[in-house]
């Protein structure tokens, strides 16, 4: 059975400033520090650009999955896309054969961009029952992690 469902959030900064933490490695840097997701993001294979492979240990009860690795298999900087899928463990372990997250960062003018995160997932019939495991709250958080960043870092910026 396969899904799709998505997010979207604006932020008052530059598409290039938002690009420079979902296209590079600060992202998984920012949500470690954050916190209240992941306990630790490791980067196992690659540089950040396609083919990279990373592991991330969840925070306990944080998202119903202790530790996933997930591969880098699109990252476009031209039109600030990145994809990922998860290779190992995690929401697979609960009868998904496909989950794979995508990330743009949409232009809406000088000033401001869209976050939007699209989630394509396929679950076997016998797991139907997890499928709840596949919504945006995680997505949402990253994309609120990167928007509170980015608006501190502006704030800065702006009184210096």
């Amino acid at each position: 059975m396969f899904r799709q469902l998505s997010h979207e959030l604006e932020v008052n900064v530059p598409a290039s400033e938002a690009w420079e933490i979902y296209g590079t490695s600060r992202i998984s840097k920012l949500l470690v520090e954050d916190g209240s997701t992941f306990e630790k993001i490791e980067a196992l294979e690659g540089d950040g650009g396609s083919g990279t492979i990373l592991k991330k240990t969840f925070m306990p009860g944080s998202h119903g999955c202790t530790v996933h690795k997930e591969k880098f298999t699109k990252l476009d900087n031209e039109k600030r896309i990145k994809e990922i899928e998860v290779i190992e463990g995690g929401i697979l372990d609960l009868g998904f054969t496909l989950f794979r997250v995508r990330f743009e960062i949409i232009e809406k003018d000088n000033d401001s961009c869209i976050i939007k995160s699209t989630i394509e997932y396929d679950i076997k019939e016998e797991a139907v029952a997890n499928t709840s495991y596949a919504n945006t709250d995680l997505v949402a958080k990253i994309a609120e992690v990167a928007k509170n960043y980015l608006i501190k870092n502006k704030a800065i910026e702006n009184a210096a």
